[in-house]
């Protein structure tokens, strides 16, 4: 890339949502030139990051994939290689892949007013060059590249075995016949344990408190029925269409009625393990959906408890030994290797630098508009998807959007659009960003976050229908088209 070159977009990310935005730029603006920066060597994103043993989606495919690509592999819950093969033959067939400057990170963005572009420094194997662009759309995630959430446990430094964070798993780590403690209780360790058991001596999952699971098929047999009457791509449509619906109506069901949802997902777990373990280590202290509920495919994670190759601790860990993780109770659980699953660090826009004429943006004081912008922020959007269905329906609406609002700086003559706040909508609560949402990363994020509002378009949706109302117009008197 040649210094100071300019395009008129620049999406950062090349995976699930870098790939969806191109796509969706160049059906619906192919007068636009864009790029895509990533700064590793590969599409995919979490999918190219994460190597850890049967990473995996955590909802179902017919959703995460695209609406425009269907998914026609027999799996409804999908491998990370089997999602990264998806993406690359994605960008391949889009013609996306040859838009990607592969090897380079975003390090800073700085916004002119004068001149209304972008002037990005970028960092790659030759060195630091700058890139201006109109428009640029964060297609980044919502966690840090450089290393999850690792918090120091007592005694660290007398274990004798092998620590491992899940994020930067090793290529060469011999856990065959060895114990494995993993602490955790999230969709990574719900993910790993089955897929360690049988191949360790014991792999014990260590869980200060259980979060919801429940036991879904890994091959839909309604998809698999429509393939054969159909075809693979009107029955990718018709699924992707009746999943959607019912992770809506899901959601809304458990939270209106928790007691009916509880049953439902507990009578799957009772079924394998029984009664007994469910109460003791799968039965959580809050609602349904105050954090994400995680998907047991096949119920392998109970299937590997039952047979004994797996079991389960739930307390509070008092410290690491030189054997182990000895618990506030008394027990003492016996390990090789420790992994902490104990999840992500949540960031902003990759972590780069951003300025509007020389004033630094401190997202964290900022508001969102309608979950895509940042208030006092010109010519930029960013990609995040939802908290309680698949990331990748959300994405889609957003990219709809970015596309409708350069359109409509094309037809008003606009080289500038900012969300702007109108007079006293400062005074207004400052929520969180997934309010409601008591996960653990959020909750560490809640200050680097934008804040929403209890006014529209300041709210950040996290339903289907409600994204689509309030992504409904691009010209409603809060986006100041300059």
């Amino acid at each position: 890339m040649n210094d100071l070159a300019e395009v008129d977009v620049v999406i950062v990310g090349a995976g699930i949502s870098g790939i969806a935005a191109a796509a969706d730029l160049q059906r619906n603006c192919p007068d636009k030139s864009f790029v895509v920066l990533e700064m590793r060597e590969s599409v995919g994103g979490t999918w190219d990051l994460f190597r850890y043993p049967g990473i995996r989606s955590d909802s179902d495919m017919f959703t995460l994939g695209f609406g425009f690509k269907p998914w026609t592999e027999p799996e409804a819950i999908a491998s990370g290689a089997a999602i990264k093969n998806y993406l690359r033959e994605t960008a391949d067939e889009f013609g996306i892949t040859a838009k990607i400057c592969f090897g380079t990170r975003l390090t800073s963005a700085s916004w002119s007013s004068a001149d209304g572009t972008w002037t990005l420094g970028l960092t790659g194997a030759d060195g630091e060059s700058r890139l201006r662009c109109r428009f640029v759309h964060l297609a980044t995630g919502y966690y840090s590249y450089r290393g999850g959430f690792n918090p120091e446990l007592p005694g660290e430094d007398s274990f004798q075995g092998q620590l491992v964070h899940p994020q930067e798993w090793p290529e060469d780590l011999d856990y065959k016949d060895k114990h494995v403690a993993v602490i955790g209780s999230g969709a990574t360790a719900v993910t790993l344990i089955p897929n360690l058991a049988g191949e360790t001596a014991k792999v014990t999952m260590v869980q200060r408190s259980p979060t919801y699971v429940y036991v879904a098929p890994t091959v839909d047999p309604d998809a698999e029925q429509l393939r054969a009457e159909v075809g693979p791509e009107a029955a990718f449509r018709q699924i992707r269409l009746r999943n959607l619906h019912a992770q809506q109506e899901t959601y809304r069901h458990a939270r209106q009625y928790p007691e009916e949802f509880k049953k439902m997902i507990f009578d799957g777990i009772d079924e394998i393990v029984g009664a007994e373990v469910r109460e003791a280590h799968f039965t959580p202290d809050y609602e349904p959906w105050d954090q994400r509920v995680c998907v047991v495919p096949g119920g392998d994670l109970f299937e590997a408890i039952r047979d004994g190759s797996a079991d389960v601790v739930t307390g509070h860990i008092e410290r690491l030994t030189p054997t182990g993780l000895a618990m506030r109770d008394g027990t003492h659980v016996d390990a090789d290797i420790i992994v902490k699953a104990t999840g992500l660090n949540v960031v902003m826009g990759g972590e780069a630098i951003f300025d509007v004429d020389g004033e630094i943006v401190d997202f964290g004081s900022r508001w969102t508009y309608k979950g895509l912008a940042f208030s006092g922020v010109p010519n930029m959007t960013y990609a995040f998807g939802f908290v309680n269905s698949s990331w990748t329906l959300r994405v889609e609406v957003v990219d709809d959007f970015l596309c409708r609002v350069l359109q409509h700086m094309d037809k008003v003559g606009a080289r500038q659009v900012t969300p702007t706040l109108p007079p006293g909508a400062e005074t207004m609560p400052r929520l969180p960003y997934s309010a409601g949402v008591t996960s653990g990363y959020m909750q560490r994020a809640a200050d680097r976050m934008p804040a929403q509002g209890d006014r529209e378009p300041w709210l950040n949706p996290q339903n289907y229908e409600e994204t689509l109302r309030l992504l409904d117009s691009v010209d409603d008197g809060v986006l100041r088209y300059v």
